[in-house]
Formats: structure tokens, C-alpha cells, sequence
């Protein structure tokens, strides 16, 4: 029975983020477009901003793979016209298995950048310190000691300083998660059936039992 119910439960699990995929997927796509906004935007709003590049402050997010290429993912503050600092995720740049600090050319001057933005989260699991050097693990604002404009960051998608995108967002179709509901749950019905059966025989195995043993019973009176 347990093994029925755990497949029950991971079936619905499954169902419902099914929706929630529907319900993210209807929100990228009508994700707004806006310009330096003040309040947070939405995740996987359309960006466009117009403001200077902060190269000395660029770090590089570790262990990226393109095509078969391992690198990293150059991360550089911009200080837009009204003063506010974003972060600018800008691509995948090729650095090979060398833990040398990469170099990346970075453009001088305004530039106007339009990208698709991502909130931040709670990220992948560290293990071990975040930064080392100029490479971090995973994508924190902490690891810079500057005040952002907002709790997130821009995935440069048209403007100078981009590189090779690498990013998309991780979405997986609401039709895989259907999918594993099926299969979920066409393992509970199958630990279903095989308990009933199991159940059965081994009630005719013990009245097999009780019957054998009364006539052994009676034979030996």
C-alpha cells in the first residue's frame, strides 16, 4: 500500500507542475518590454538599457559548456544613465580546462543593451566558497560589493559586448511532466494489481493450509 500511494502522490505532483510550467510559459510570453524600470521587473520581462560598462568589475560564472566547448559566462556590472548598476550576463566565452583568470574584451562608451531578464533565486547548491578569484559558482550579488539597481540580472540578448548565448530558461514542457504522471501513476495501478493478486493467492495458499491441516486432524483421530 505504500508503494500505491507514493505513486499517487508523485502522479499529482507531477500533474500540478504541468501547470505551473502552462502557467510560466503564458507569462514569458506575454512578458512586458520596458525600459530601466524602477520597480523590480518581471521575470522574463524584455529589457533595453543605455548606460556605460564597468569592466573592472566583470567576474566570470564557472563551468559552462557550449557545444562540447567548457568555459565560462562573463558577468559585467553596467552603470546605466540614471546611475543605477545592473548586471549583464553576456555569453559564453570558450576558456578550456586552464583555471587562469579569463579575458574578455569588454566595449567603452554608452551602449544600449536589450536582453531578457531573471529574478533571482535560491540557485544551484554550493559547495565550498562561492567565489575563487574572479570565477563564482553560481550567479550571487553578494559577490560584488556594489549596491545592484534590482535583485537580478540581464541575459544579453542584442547589444555590443555580447558573446555566444548559452542561456535559455529552463523550462521543461508541460508534456514530459504529463508524462511522468502516466508513468507514476501506471506504477501505483501496477503495485495495485500485484498486492490484489498477491493478496488472493496467499488467501488460498492459507485456507490450502487450514483445509490440509483439519484433515491431518481428523486422520489422526
Amino acid at each position: 500500500m505504500p508503494l500505491v500511494l507514493l505513486g499517487l502522490g508523485l502522479g499529482l505532483w507531477q500533474w500540478e507542475r504541468a501547470d505551473e510550467k502552462r502557467d510560466y510559459l503564458s507569462a514569458l510570453e506575454a512578458a512586458p518590454h520596458l525600459e530601466a524600470p524602477r520597480q523590480l521587473p518581471p521575470d522574463g520581462s524584455h529589457l533595453t538599457l543605455s548606460g556605460h560598462y564597468l569592466p573592472e568589475k566583470t567576474l566570470f560564472l564557472d563551468n559552462r559548456v557550449l557545444d562540447g566547448r567548457h568555459g565560462v559566462a562573463p558577468l559585467t556590472p553596467l552603470r546605466t544613465d540614471d546611475g543605477r548598476v545592473w548586471l549583464v550576463q553576456r555569453g559564453f566565452l570558450a576558456s578550456g580546462a586552464s583555471r587562469e583568470t579569463p579575458e574578455v574584451g569588454t566595449p567603452e562608451g554608452r551602449v544600449t543593451l536589450l536582453g531578457r531578464w531573471q529574478v533571482a533565486g535560491k540557485g544551484t547548491p554550493l559547495f565550498g566558497p562561492n567565489r575563487e578569484g574572479q570565477r563564482i559558482q553560481r550567479i550571487q550579488l553578494d559577490a560584488w560589493e556594489i549596491p545592484f539597481a534590482h535583485d537580478g540580472w540581464l541575459h544579453l540578448e542584442q547589444g555590443p559586448g555580447r558573446l555566444a548565448p548559452w542561456w535559455t530558461p529552463n523550462v521543461m514542457p508541460p508534456s514530459r511532466h504529463l508524462g511522468y504522471a502516466v508513468q507514476w501513476w501506471g506504477l501505483a495501478l501496477a503495485a495495485l494489481v500485484v498486492m490484489v493478486i498477491g493478496g488472493r493467492r496467499l488467501g488460498r495458499d492459507r485456507s490450502t493450509v487450514a483445509k490440509s491441516f483439519r484433515s491431518n486432524k481428523q486422520e489422526s483421530l
